[in-house]
């Protein structure tokens, strides 16, 4: 049995990749070229899968596509209610409310939104329908028949295409508010109904001077997430 390397060039570039990817909530207007956009989708194809299922399908927009999807999204926002194909958490509680306040918190601080001023908090969340601006979004389906290990496998697939885009030098945020509302989602792109929306993901040249892409979440320290059983 071999030592495993952690100063091999491999460990080294993955480290790096991790620590520093961020989701990014601003993105300039430039599209992203469609060769570079494929050589993302040919990395995070390469995601392991249950039984190698790839059950993943990925539907994505650029130019006036992009743009007109954002409208009608936003139109249909204001009167439609939220129908995700996944149930959304029933609630927040424990160290998981107290990470969900923490990111929350840097997040309103980065732009100047004081606690309670709920017109402001509502006006940020609504940047979530506008994409951030992004040029660019790709919704990510998974087969109905599959269930929740289709979804699981989706969600590998979707952190190895955040990944794959910081390789690129792009920017991505993954948003499960997008997949809020999969059935105007399904009847927009056509998405045959035996497919489940499991997230949309916003992409393209991060804006690095804008505040909001300024800060970067925790994580645990490992003797909170681990427990190792010896005997």
């Amino acid at each position: 049995m071999t030592t495993a390397d952690v100063t091999s060039e491999q460990y080294t570039t993955l480290s790096e990749m991790l620590d520093e990817r961020w989701t990014c909530r601003q993105f300039l207007p430039h599209p992203v070229p469609r060769q570079a956009i494929e050589r993302l989708l040919r990395l995070a194809q390469r995601t392991a899968s249950w039984c190698n299922t790839q059950p993943w399908q990925v539907v994505l927009t650029e130019g006036a596509g992009t743009d007109r999807f954002r409208t009608e999204l936003l139109a249909h926002i204001q009167t439609a209610t939220p129908a995700p194909d996944f149930e959304f958490p029933a609630q927040y509680t424990g160290v998981f409310r107290d990470r969900r306040r923490e990111c929350g918190k840097q997040l309103y601080d980065s732009v100047g939104i004081a606690k309670g001023d709920h017109e402001k908090t509502m006006r940020q969340a609504v940047r979530n329908f506008e994409l951030f601006d992004a040029p660019h979004v790709a919704i990510v389906t998974t087969e109905a028949d599959l269930g929740v290990y289709g979804a699981v496998d989706c969600g590998a697939y979707i952190g190895n295409f955040l990944l794959a885009a910081h390789s690129l030098g792009l920017g991505a945020a993954p948003q499960a508010a997008l997949a809020s509302y999969a059935p105007f989602i399904r009847t927009y792109f056509g998405i045959p109904d035996n497919r489940r929306a499991v997230a949309g993901i916003s992409f393209g040249y991060p804006d690095t001077e804008h505040p909001i892409n300024g800060f970067r979440t925790s994580r645990e320290n490992l003797d909170q997430v681990a427990t190792w059983f010896t005997d």
